[in-house]
């Protein structure tokens, strides 16, 4: 497992590390059992960086996490976050259960729930799940400097913002990481973020880096997937957008056999190519593949691979949107001040 620098935080840690909410909720039923296995196993093959949230399944993903950590706690880079508060009666799985907060009150709050699930006494990376846009970006990132200094954190994140507010965070405290998803079929960040990310010393993790398992070639059809199986919310998995995505991905997967690889590591493979900054977060709950997300760290995919593949799956051939429910109630909460009340009124309108 090869390691690079985490930002400009003087830490290192894999290259590639673990997505962790399945394990909890969104992605069919939870196994502990089989979860903790798969934990093991990716500290045995030398991953380091472990993503999970408060909100993931209302804190039963930290507190798993929490119990892997145990007796390993300065081997693991554990990276958390924090912005939705969630209903704590509600159904797993719900998008609709959520406001923003990132208020300096709440972000300390947040912190120290984390801290006691995780059962630790410091969080590596400590991360805006979402900004509220209502809020100076500078007096998010002042909240959480101040959580370093107490010790709390050791460095500071953010997830879903731009590159310009990505600057404006950076001035008031280094930002070791920026979480936005990216892979071969959601290539936004290389917009504007990514630029600013490599310009500032800034490492991307880079979340649904298999673009939610559809890369892998495993989901033919949607009735593969289960009831409360957040896919099923994304436009790229329905229909006919299903069915046209579905031969791009065939393409893929010609080139992978040729290669005696699978279409999943060829799409990290592409992401471990675009810099030394990236850290690609597959998730997964089952060791199988776990172990084939690893093997992709050994693929050295050829300029002309990476061209025709780019060219394959091209945003501009992609049927549909990939934004799930619950990406666009967080969407729409940060732009009405993070009341899901104002956001659903928002998506009427």
């Amino acid at each position: 497992m090869r390691t690079i620098p985490l930002g400009g935080s003087g830490y290192k840690c894999s290259v590639l590390g673990l997505g962790c909410m399945g394990m909890s909720e969104f992605y069919g039923p939870r196994d502990d059992v089989v979860s903790m296995q798969t934990l093991e196993r990716a500290f045995e093959l030398g991953i380091t960086f472990y993503d999970t949230s408060d909100m993931y399944g209302r804190g039963h993903n930290e507190e798993l996490l929490g119990r892997f950590i145990r007796n390993k706690r300065d081997k693991v880079i554990i990276s958390t976050k924090f912005g939705f508060k969630r209903d704590p009666n509600g159904a797993d799985g719900s998008t609709h259960d959520r406001d923003l907060d990132n208020s300096p009150a709440y972000i300390s709050q947040a912190c120290d729930a984390s801290l006691k699930r995780l059962g630790t006494d410091y969080i590596d990376i400590f991360s805006a799940h979402r900004y509220d846009t209502t809020r100076p970006i500078e007096e998010v990132a002042e909240t959480v400097a101040g959580l370093v200094k107490a010790g709390k954190v050791r460095t500071i994140g953010f997830s879903e913002i731009t590159g310009e507010q990505l600057r404006r965070a950076s001035k008031v405290h280094s930002i070791a990481a920026l979480q936005n998803e990216y892979s071969l079929w959601h290539r936004r960040p290389e917009e504007d973020v990514l630029p600013v990310c490599r310009e500032l010393n800034v490492t991307l993790v880079a979340y649904s880096p298999l673009g939610r398992g559809f890369l892998t070639g495993a989901v033919q059809d949607a009735k593969q997937l289960a009831a409360n199986d957040v896919r099923l919310t994304v436009e790229r998995f329905k229909g006919d957008n299903l069915d046209k995505n579905l031969q791009l991905v065939n393409e893929v997967k010609a080139i992978a056999s040729a290669r005696d690889i699978t279409p999943g590591q060829i799409a990290l493979a592409w992401l471990f190519a675009q810099g030394d900054n990236i850290i690609p977060i597959p998730g997964t709950k089952r060791i199988k593949y776990l172990e084939e997300n690893v093997g992709a760290v050994a693929v050295t995919l050829t300029q002309e691979e990476l061209k025709l593949i780019g060219d394959i799956i091209n945003p501009a051939k992609i049927a549909g949107t990939a934004e799930t429910a619950s990406q666009a109630a967080g969407r729409l909460a940060a732009m009405t001040g993070g009341s899901s009340a104002g956001a659903d009124k928002l998506k009427r309108i």
